[in-house]
């Protein structure tokens, strides 16, 4: 590490960091100074379910590039073994963990929009709880007592949307289950977590650039205004150093504790903090689907960003 920036000296744990948000947050939490774990399943020698090519090797060698210490770490966070063991090495080799991040997914492929909760079959609706909550869960309880110990922790769970956005139906019950249980674990883990000064919170990025996303329209990041043609809303997008920044920004703040138990979006927090997506933009997809693709507002995007 070369102790520079404002998490210099600081641990995190990226739970999820192979792809998309996840390997972004990593990123953005090594450009300031971090030393970040980072996990997940696909591996230069196996690939999970999901089967992409992106590494978690990739992943730390990125956090290194930034200016951090990346670290990578293959776990399956629905092994309570490995979990264990990964919070134990973290404590064997740091001391300490400062940042938490609960990114865990990888159930893209399960999701059954349009179709009844009983027409889904059992086991796939399961599989997508046990994939993004209950990881979610054992990782929070091995972890959790070990980013305690000092105060000005920090427990971040990701998710698809805030509790504003997320009080109407999500037009699948697997899905809408799993997407607001974040937002109640930080909402419970941040009542807990106050007695010891650390905090919890929910973010969510608004229409994420995945990478499994932009293969979805056939665009890169370089080009990915082609994709607007396939779906308008898409020009709201925004790429996932946008949410990276924006979990950075909250790590770093000496005053966190002030969003303790909330949902936040990258949108909002860009803002507060004064950070941009790649294109010095700030999008704000949530008000933009609200406003425009729910509400038929006429807007060009230019207007949310």
């Amino acid at each position: 590490m070369n102790g520079q920036g404002r998490l210099a000296g600081r641990v995190a744990l990226v739970a999820g960091a192979t792809r998309g948000a996840g390997r972004a947050i990593a990123v953005q939490l090594g450009t300031e100074g971090a030393t970040v774990y980072v996990t997940g399943r696909t591996t230069r020698a196996r690939r999970s379910e999901v089967d992409r090519p992106e590494t978690i090797e990739e992943t730390a060698e990125l956090v290194t590039a930034a200016g951090g210490t990346g670290i990578a770490v293959p776990t399956d966070h629905l092994e309570r073994e490995q979990v264990r063991a990964l919070t134990e090495r973290v404590d064997r080799e740091q001391g300490r963990l400062d940042v938490l991040v609960n990114d865990l997914w990888g159930g893209e492929h399960l999701v059954d929009f349009g179709k009844k909760m009983w027409e889904i079959g059992l086991e796939r609706g399961l599989r997508m709880l046990r994939l993004g909550v209950e990881s979610h869960i054992v990782t929070s309880h091995y972890a959790l007592p070990l980013l305690i110990r000092r105060p000005g922790g920090l427990l971040v769970e990701i998710t698809d949307g805030t509790t504003e956005t997320n009080k109407d139906y999500r037009e699948s019950l697997y899905y809408d289950l799993t997407k607001y249980a974040p937002l109640r674990m930080a909402l419970g883990l941040g009542t807990e977590l106050e007695e010891y000064g650390c905090t919890a919170v929910a973010v969510t990025p608004g229409f994420l650039r995945s990478e499994q996303m932009l293969d979805h329209f056939g665009v890169t990041e370089a080009n990915w205004r082609d994709g607007v043609a396939k779906e308008p809303g898409f020009a709201i997008s925004e790429s996932p150093v946008f949410v990276g920044r924006a979990v950075a920004a909250l790590a770093a703040d000496p005053e966190v504790a002030r969003w303790n138990g909330q949902s936040l979006s990258s949108g909002q927090l860009s803002r507060v903090y004064g950070f941009t997506d790649t294109d010095g933009t700030r999008p704000d997809a949530w008000r933009y689907i609200r406003e425009v693709t729910a509400g038929g507002r006429e807007a060009d995007d230019a207007e949310y960003r």
